[in-house]
């Protein structure tokens, strides 16, 4: 077996179910479960019908680049939501399923092993796929912290020049997976700097991006980002998105890779001989689905009126924002994040992520302790119900 799976560590869903096992919880309230960002609004009609109607091509084998037709509404999708004059359906886009394979499959693609000691960055706290995927393509992950007196940003300086010099591949997450936060042109350009003089790839995840609550104020992109810096063609650039959290088809799987042609290249031949084509059903669904905004402003009308709700319950007792975009709460907690998730789980029957499970020990602090996830993916009353006994812990607790 590769050995270096022994490297992994217990995913945070594998830690919570762990820390909960034995604490018996109040039955006399009913449960809320908020700890995971799967989408729970509805799955359009119109898709599911795509699904239907196109059964007959589950009959034949899919080819991995995906169908004109899917490719030719992705990038028509990317051209008018990230302001691009163009986007080459063809060389420039790559259907895949679901933004979580192609994050780590792209890491396989990309890492040079015979390089040696070769690096992969990623934000901490993080998507624990980052890290997994660094691990087994023979890379070893560094970490950036994102802290709240920076805004949550990424402060480059934070790793050292020899670091810089091994790194091949950043993974960054914007809108960011916990904290909300979305990347500036500024953070974009001295990224982009960082990459032109080290050389490595900057993989952009932005399976967030459609989750906002400002429709006058669609988060910056990493291509839109690119276009507006001058770099034509985005080098060693590719942007991941899904329909999974945009279109509330999680089980769908499905989304797509965008940007730098030549690495799109290499990373097609990769998935050829990976096995990983979209089935034909799903494509031509996905195709509908990229096609349509309308269900798109409803699912944020929905997303917006949670968060609203929830920081007129909160922000009395504690200290808690509006992210710039997505769908989560990062709340800083009275007692450690751990402690206070079981208590919530154990008088409340509600169920959170403790904030350390999504970061590691990095530049002498973990900067996810003392801070809670809180995934408003539950219909609106009971994510409201959820945040009234979050503040009733908070209360007793003071």
């Amino acid at each position: 077996m590769n050995p270096n799976l022994n490297q992994l560590q217990p995913y945070p869903f594998q830690k919570l179910r762990s820390l909960l096992d034995g604490v018996v919880r109040n039955e006399a309230l009913s449960p809320i479960d908020l700890q995971i960002g799967e989408p729970k609004h509805a799955t359009p009609d119109f898709i599911r019908q795509a699904i239907v109607d196109n059964l007959d091509g589950l009959s034949t084998y899919p080819t991995t680049l995906g169908i004109p037709a899917l490719r030719n509404n992705i990038a028509a999708w990317i051209k008018q939501r990230f302001n691009l004059p163009e986007i080459n359906p063809d060389t420039e886009i790559i259907p895949v399923n679901g933004s979580r394979e192609a994050l780590f499959s792209f890491a396989q693609a990309t890492i040079d092993r015979s390089a040696g000691s070769p690096v992969i960055i990623c934000p901490n706290p993080f998507y624990q796929i980052y890290e997994g995927a660094a691990l087994l393509a023979g890379a070893t992950p560094h970490f950036i912290n994102t802290l709240p007196e920076n805004r949550f940003r990424l402060d480059f300086s934070q790793l050292s020049n020899d670091v810089w010099s091994r790194t091949q591949l950043i993974y960054v997450c914007s809108p960011n997976n916990p904290t909300g936060a979305v990347m500036t042109l500024e953070e974009w350009q001295e990224l982009f700097a960082l990459s032109d003089r080290y050389g490595f790839v900057v993989a952009a995840d932005e399976c967030y991006s459609e989750i906002y609550c400002d429709e006058t104020k669609p988060p910056l992109g990493a291509l839109d980002a690119a276009h507006q810096l001058g770099r034509t063609g985005f080098p060693r650039l590719v942007a991941f998105n899904s329909l999974s959290k945009r279109s509330n088809v999680p089980g769908m799987r499905s989304g797509f890779v965008a940007g730098d042609a030549a690495i799109l290249k290499q990373f097609l031949l990769y998935r050829t001989y990976h096995g990983c084509a979209m089935n034909p059903a799903a494509q031509a669904a996905s195709a509908a689905a990229w096609n349509d905004e309308k269900h798109v402003v409803e699912n944020r009308r929905l997303y917006a009126q949670k968060f609203s709700d929830a920081l007129a319950l909160l922000e009395d007792v504690m200290t808690v924002q509006m992210p710039d975009a997505g769908f989560y709460l990062w709340i800083k907690t009275p007692i450690g994040d751990t402690e206070f998730t079981k208590r919530l789980y154990q008088d409340y029957n509600v169920t959170m992520l403790p904030g350390s499970y999504l970061a590691r020990d990095a530049h002498g602090s973990n900067p996810g302790k003392n801070y809670i996830r809180v995934a408003l993916v539950a219909p609106a009353q009971e994510c409201s119900e959820a945040m009234q006994r979050i503040k009733n812990l908070v209360t007793q607790l003071s």
